[in-house]
């Protein structure tokens, strides 16, 4: 009864403030939702603490009878175990606090009602989603998921750049989850069963056999783990289904918060975590997932580096991030996967939060050129984003303590050094590579937007904010004339001002999640033997390998902090000691700069790919299809006929009898001839 409520509470707290809309008014729709997601978050944690304590046991919790059609049933059923206590403390926490910081942050927002059914909708499919038993059922979610986030993403309809990101969200996942539907049906026809506990039973048996794909015989587990990989590239934004992550940020900022740190981009990391027993038995699949996240990892990182929307920078980060994940998975480091993921939705969702709180202190300027020296106008959000720095950078020190990513991340670059291979060898250089690159960009935020004089005179935003506020121009010595604005230290009359509680609160608690989550968690996630005690077959732990990362030398260990504070010190030369450095590289390198501020033109290659392509086959159907062939000679075509025999008609229809007459007399003689011609 506990786990059905946690789960299905978010469902019906959405229907309420959704239904409920402007009857209940913002507040009841707020308070509803919201409290209803703090509750689903105490029973999470509870669930969470008692697998943590070891006192947990894996259960299945019957729903309902689905579907009965020939050898397919499907059963509604909730499936508790370790992976799914960790996901449920990730969603459920991350999306409380979203919640909360959502009522200051929309607060002038006239559709507030719906924006939090929204959040909560989306809650609720992602739980589906990590709950599932099957994969019909993980596939409701996983498409639950797309929906919301259309819907959230395109929040702001009356926006066309909101409602096209929302679109190119939808379509690019539309390719994923293709793949991801083959890779069901083939789990299908070849296990007889889509009951994932059936399917991890027998997936080692299937290693060796084959099965017919495209007039090929090919392995079997291979080409259903790469068919079901591909809905996790799309979902997870890997390299070459990931165009649509970075246009998710048209959507709020509360929104880019939740899919990014907790929901949506996490789903395909739970799903090869969760079917990780059929991906081991394939090595080919393992290499490639390894080798898509390193390139993802490398891809993401480099145009990071040059990006100058705050939130567009942090969707990058995510999307390494998101690679450093797949080949934590790809190497077999399941656990550092999962535990990357854990740590990495406190930080992430506090880096977004915090963005957002420095555009709601900008007056919704996201452009980092025009900030400055913010650290001491908005004290709390500073730290708290120093805290969400230091985490992602994985600051920290060997044996002592660290923030959170000083223990997931370097433990991911620590086995993939310890896997050894080719694969697990490109995979260890990317990642320490996209450590540096990671700590470089991840600085370069911090000091264009905290520190260095204020650049806030050149935003149109603050200009506007400083026109339409009606502040008291006396007082500031700029006459009566409102746009006799007064630069005072280049702020253009403006001072940034700290955001509600309402943002600060989930800043404070996601904080501490990114300063003590590595720390305290590590052992249990990565430990030899509490790892497999804690994780207890959810999925597939491999003990062999954490035992060969603490042999690993000092200097692998090392190498992430190393190229860390490599990052940072190449960050502060070039934006705080020497800041005429990067107009200097970008005139050097404009080649390579242009390169990656267009994010390596995959945008304009798909557009001329397959957006040109799609849009002239849809005006050749419509001009020469619809409109010259079916229209002409269907409907058009018909009713041309019907009036030009309407003409016809109306000019004999005269009105003289002697007309009708000599018709009469024509008929006649015409009828008497062919009779008697007969």
């Amino acid at each position: 009864m506990v786990i059905n409520l946690m789960v299905f509470l978010p469902l019906l707290t959405a229907l309420v403030g959704g239904l409920g809309n402007r009857y209940i008014g913002n507040f009841a729709a707020k308070l509803v939702t919201t409290a209803g997601l703090f509750v689903s978050c105490l029973i999470a944690w509870f669930i969470f603490a008692l697998y943590f304590t070891g006192l947990g046991v894996a259960q299945v919790v019957p729903v309902l009878d689905w579907i009965h059609s020939g050898n397919l049933n499907v059963e509604w059923s909730l499936r508790i175990d370790t992976l799914t206590a960790v996901m449920l403390v990730v969603i459920t926490t991350v999306s409380a606090l979203v919640h909360l910081y959502s009522w200051g942050y929309m607060a002038e927002d006239n559709s507030q009602p719906r924006f939090f059914a929204y959040l909560s909708l989306f809650t609720f499919a992602m739980l589906m989603l990590v709950t599932a038993n099957n994969l019909v059922q993980m596939f409701f979610g996983w498409e639950g998921v797309g929906l919301a986030s259309y819907l959230l993403i395109g929040f702001w309809y009356q926006k066309p750049s909101a409602n096209a990101a929302a679109i190119k969200a939808f379509v690019v996942n539309r390719v994923g989850d293709f793949g991801f539907s083959l890779g069901i049906f083939g789990t299908f026809l070849v296990f007889g069963t889509v009951s994932i506990p059936e399917i991890l039973a027998a997936a080692p048996g299937m290693a060796g056999t084959t099965i017919g794909f495209l007039g090929h015989r090919v392995d079997t587990m291979t080409l259903l783990c790469l068919l079901l990989f591909v809905g996790a590239m799309g979902k997870s934004a890997q390299l070459g289904l990931h165009t649509w992550l970075p246009d998710a940020m048209e959507g709020p900022t509360p929104v880019s918060a939740l899919i990014h740190a907790a929901t949506m981009v996490t789903a395909g990391v739970f799903m090869v975590c969760r079917l990780s027993p059929m991906f081991v038995v394939s090595p080919t699949a393992m290499t490639v997932v390894t080798l898509v996240g390193a390139a993802t990892a490398f891809f993401a990182a480099t145009v990071g580096t040059t990006q100058t929307d705050i939130k567009r920078v942090i969707a990058y980060s995510t999307c390494s991030q998101l690679g450093y994940m797949f080949f934590a998975a790809g190497v077999g480091a399941f656990n550092a996967a999962m535990f990357h993921l854990f740590t990495h939705a406190f930080f992430k969702a506090l880096l977004f939060l915090g963005a957002g709180s420095v555009i709601h202190a900008m007056h919704h300027e996201q452009d980092m050129r025009f900030y400055g020296g913010l650290r001491k106008h908005i004290p709390l959000t500073f730290y708290a984003m120093l805290a969400g720095t230091l985490a992602i950078t994985g600051f920290g020190f060997i044996e002592v303590f660290g923030f959170a990513g000083f223990y997931s991340k370097d433990a991911i670059i620590e086995a993939a050094y310890a896997h050894g291979g080719e694969a697990g060898g490109i995979a260890y250089a990317v990642g320490v590579f996209a450590a540096l690159l990671t700590s470089f960009y991840s600085w370069r935020l911090m000091f264009l937007t905290f520190w260095g004089k204020p650049r806030w005179a050149g935003s149109e935003h603050i200009q506007h904010a400083v026109h339409d506020s009606h502040w008291d121009a006396e007082a500031e010595g700029a006459g009566s004339d409102p746009h006799q604005v007064k630069i005072v230290d280049g702020t253009a009359g403006y001072h940034p001002h700290e955001s509600p509680w309402t943002m600060l609160v989930p800043l404070g608690v996601l904080s501490l999640g990114a300063i003590f989550a590595g720390f305290l968690f590590h052992d249990a996630f990565l430990g030899v033997e509490r790892g497999a005690a804690f994780w207890n077959n959810s999925l597939a732990f491999n003990a062999h390998l954490m035992e060969e990362m603490h042999h690993v030398p000092l200097l692998v260990k090392l190498s992430a902090s190393i190229v860390m504070v490599a990052g940072f010190g190449m960050a502060y030369w070039a934006y705080i000691s020497n800041t005429g450095i990067p107009a200097k590289f970008t005139e050097t390198f404009r080649g390579l700069y242009k390169f990656l501020l267009n994010k390596w033109y995959f945008d304009e290659l798909y557009h001329a790919l397959f957006v040109v392509p799609a849009f002239a086959l849809g005006r050749f159907f419509w001009h020469r299809g619809d409109e010259k062939t079916i229209d002409r000679f269907g409907p058009d075509g018909a009713a041309a006929v019907i009036l030009s025999g309407g003409r016809l008609a109306a000019k004999l229809q005269s009105g003289y009898l002697y007309t009708y007459a000599l018709v009469m007399l024509l008929g006649l003689a015409a009828a008497a001839t062919w009779a008697m011609t007969r």
